[in-house]
């Protein structure tokens, strides 16, 4: 290890700042472009000793757990950087990515996002011997830090952390550490807990005393699996109730999929047959079956499940047909996508590859691909091109506020 000073140049796509030098880049956590600092210089790391100058992009963090001189909770790592220039970054993100692909389409400016929107919160969790920690990861460790607020959380989360620890204090296994879920919903907060091993029925009475004690808990779950369900938890896709199960994917925040599908349903327009890829629990195809048949394809059953009931059971919808399928290892055929006059795909951060080379053969005239990761977006976009579509925009939409990801939907026409 040695000390050096350099000067900042860039940010990197995990929002370090890198300084470019004649052995190749430092990334340098929480550092900002144009800020000369003095190092501790690991290999290709550098951590702050000084600096001689701040960025005018600079600002004071909104969080006290967002201290990189000290416990940060790892949960944010752009917390210090002004507004203009972070979605500057992100937009920026989106364009780097499609420029490795060779495609320069038009990308408009970030959607932004907001303190207090994010409905979805993934916590670590962990009992140890003084306390129970319930927080998020310090960055590139396994500590994790116990938070007591959280500016991106939505104030019904926020509102109720003491509840959720309670909760996950009667879920805790000895000092293994495991993942929470919370979802605020129109009915509660929806608790997931993910790598515990199977409750034994002391547990199980444990969770049940602790969830009954409390008010706002509308489901608790381990792995899948239901321990306690108050009442249905229920969110709203464009006026349809939905209840999604356990653990399933939902956006983020509410206002970034309002976006998302304000540019689906806007692109479709008057399609009368619709596909929806990688349907999940129904966010963009309950929305489509006001003005079009849809058929929403999905992998997992309980999700697919879910979104065929809510479309039973809504009236003044289009049909709405759904069909359990691996789309990564059996994806839709050229044959079977012919009949669609618009396709619809939001696919896991692997992006939509083999099933993308299926829908260039079908003459489906339009196309709108969601994305959580700029690069497989642009790798399934440059597919799309080549085989005869043009892009008419991009739209670069933050859900993950201060933090490297965001995303994206391109709107693509034959």
């Amino acid at each position: 290890m040695s000390t050096v000073t350099i000067t900042i140049d860039r940010l990197g796509a995990q929002g370090h700042g890198i300084a470019d030098g004649e052995d190749g880049p430092v990334y340098v956590p929480y550092a900002l472009p144009g800020e000369t600092l003095a190092i501790a210089r690991n290999g290709d790391h550098g951590t702050v000793m000084s600096t001689s100058n701040l960025s005018p992009d600079r600002i004071e963090p909104v969080c006290r757990h967002f201290d990189p001189d000290r416990d940060n909770c790892g949960g944010c790592s752009l917390q210090h950087l002004a507004a203009p220039a972070y979605l500057a970054f992100k937009r920026g993100l989106v364009i780097d990515a499609l420029k490795s692909r060779g495609l320069t389409p038009e990308v408009g400016e970030t959607i932004a996002c907001h303190p207090g929107e994010r409905r979805r919160t993934v916590f670590s969790v962990r009992r140890t011997e003084k306390e129970l920690l319930l927080g998020f990861n310090r960055a590139e460790t396994n500590h994790i830090v116990s938070i007591e607020e959280c500016p991106i959380a939505s104030p019904g989360i926020v509102a109720r952390l003491s509840a959720i620890r309670t909760v996950a204090a009667s879920l805790a296994q000895g000092a293994e550490t495991f993942r929470l879920t919370v979802l605020e919903t129109l009915s509660g907060l929806d608790l997931a807990a993910d790598g515990l091993k199977k409750l034994d029925d002391k547990q199980r009475r444990a969770v049940t005393e602790a969830v009954l004690s409390l008010k706002g808990i509308t489901r608790v779950s381990v792995n899948g699996e239901i321990v306690l369900e108050p009442t249905k938890p229920v969110i709203d896709f464009g006026g349809v109730k939905v209840s999604p199960p356990p653990g399933a994917f939902t956006q983020a925040t509410k206002p970034a999929e309002e976006a998302m599908a304000e540019l689906v349903m806007s692109h479709i327009g008057k399609a009368k047959r619709v596909i929806d890829l990688f349907a999940g629990s129904g966010t963009f195809s309950l929305r489509i079956a006001r003005k079009a048949k849809v058929h929403a394809v999905e992998g997992e059953e309980m999700s697919i499940n879910a979104l065929d009931l809510a479309a039973r059971n809504t009236q003044g919808l289009k049909p709405v047909t759904v069909e359990k399928r691996d789309l990564f290892r059996r994806p839709m055929t050229t044959k079977e996508l012919k009949v669609y006059d618009a396709a619809v795909f939001d696919p896991p951060r692997a992006g939509a590859e083999v099933q993308v080379k299926e829908i260039v053969g079908s003459g489906i005239k339009t196309i709108v691909a969601v994305s959580c990761n700029p690069a497989t977006l642009a790798r399934d976009l440059r597919i799309l091109v080549d085989a005869g579509y043009r892009i008419q925009s991009v739209t670069p939409i933050d859900q993950f506020l201060w933090s490297p990801h965001v995303e994206a939907v391109a709107l693509l026409s034959r």
